[in-house]
């Protein structure tokens, strides 16, 4: 079975899936596309390619994105093009379509089955884009936003099939198009995630936190207010004043994953502590870290800290669930998918830093009740396995070429069906 991966990022969504087609290459022959600077995975054939140049200065700005998208597809349908005259076809494509790659695949292989990963669709109303008012949505920016959904839309049109990981997420397309859409997430890796009693850290500075220790975790690709960072930030002088032991722990980048960077300040952090005078030898920022540390993190963390504007759901979160850790979850979508508040979780008013306080400082001091939270999260974030994520991905990508007794996917899905290998909780 030949499946062509297509992800700018590669391997970004496509780890599990493409992790498990590498270690069977008896049924299947896999290769990928990404960009220059994707970083492969190991076992998968990755064909980089660099777009020739970038969107040109004098593009009107709202449609600078959707060219900088048509030259991303116009350099993967030439390796297409090139490949297809060398006499490869592959049986089926699985692709991130955000930034254009896929634009023209059909025109290369017309009769493939064309799976996309839909991750968002953009809206000016109802979702991140007017979520926040300290951030007011200029009619500069909505315009924007609107024409950025010119290459979803064609995205949407092309697929045979669609992925997207939440219910939120789903609902955000176009209703025309759900019929195409398969909710799927595909998961966190619960065989390299769990509690550890035995879990500590030594910090840059020399001090070592351990497992049990009253520990404040916050996580994020960039700390920027999309996730929350800002509200975090002014809640925690409360926190502080209220415990005395504690530390906080901040892992996450200077720069802007999403939104634009402050004003006044090189990066949100320096912002925000100007504006949130603090203990700070004991709020450690350690930046962007290893898969490691990130799960040291996790695992010696009293309470965890997940704030959000409507948006893509992190993984931290479900990894965070998956390692034990009480949630402080702001009530956002798609968070309310994945945390029932004080059942596995709690969720909390993200414009109210004192609520956020609040509910930081009663679970530093509960214990009992903590402890149910975080067995509850566990069986949470066990219905999120990767393996689960894997099993069906196979079964999408069988639908999308209408074959369910196809030889490679029947053994696959069959070899999928014990309790063990979908990782659900027995």
């Amino acid at each position: 079975m030949k499946v062509l991966f297509i992800h700018q990022n590669f391997p970004g969504q496509f780890r599990h899936i493409a992790k498990y087609m590498a270690a069977r290459q008896a049924l299947f022959d896999i290769r990928a596309i990404g960009r220059d600077q994707a970083p492969g995975l190991r076992g998968v054939p990755i064909h980089r390619y660099h777009p020739h140049r970038d969107a040109a200065g004098q593009t009107h700005p709202y449609a600078r994105t959707f060219e900088q998208a048509v030259l991303h597809g116009q350099q993967v349908l030439r390796m297409l093009l090139c490949w297809r005259a060398q006499g490869y076809r592959p049986d089926v494509i699985v692709a991130h379509p955000g930034w254009g790659e896929t634009l023209y695949a059909k025109q290369a292989y017309p009769d493939v089955p064309l799976i996309h990963f839909c991750e968002y669709y953009y809206h000016t109303t109802g979702a991140d884009a007017d979520f926040d008012p300290e951030f007011p949505l200029t009619e500069h920016r909505a315009a924007t936003i609107e024409s950025r959904n010119a290459l979803h839309l064609l995205n949407l049109e092309h697929c045979d099939l669609g992925i997207s990981p939440t219910k939120w997420q789903y609902g955000l397309h176009p209703e025309a198009y759900h019929h195409k859409l398969r909710i799927l997430h595909e998961g966190v890796d619960l065989d390299h995630l769990g509690p550890d009693p035995n879990a500590e850290l030594t910090l840059p500075s020399g001090r070592t936190l351990r497992a049990g220790d009253p520990v404040i975790t916050y996580v994020a690709r960039n700390l920027e207010p999309h996730r929350g960072f800002h509200q975090f930030m002014r809640a925690l002088p409360k926190v502080l004043a209220k415990n005395p032991d504690c530390h906080v722990l901040v892992v996450g980048g200077d720069g802007v994953s999403y939104g634009c960077k402050p004003d006044d300040a090189p990066n949100w952090r320096v912002k925000l502590l100007r504006e949130n005078p603090m203990d700070v030898s004991r709020v450690h920022f350690l930046g962007r870290v290893g898969y490691g540390t990130y799960r040291k993190v996790l695992q010696i963390s009293k309470v965890h800290a997940y704030l959000t504007y409507p948006f893509v759901l992190s993984w931290s979160l479900l990894e965070a669930m998956a390692c034990g850790c009480h949630v402080i979850g702001s009530d956002t979508a798609p968070v309310r998918e994945v945390i029932t508040d004080r059942k596995n979780g709690e969720l909390v008013d993200f414009f109210s830093p004192c609520e956020i306080a609040g509910a930081l400082n009663k679970a530093m001091l509960r214990e009992r009740h903590e402890m149910e939270i975080r067995r509850q999260a566990m069986r949470t974030a066990a219905e999120y396995s990767s393996k689960m994520g894997v099993r069906q991905y196979v079964k999408t990508m069988a639908s999308a070429m209408d074959v369910q007794s196809t030889a490679g996917f029947g053994c696959c899905a069959s070899a999928l069906k014990s309790p063990t290998e979908i990782g659900m909780l027995t």
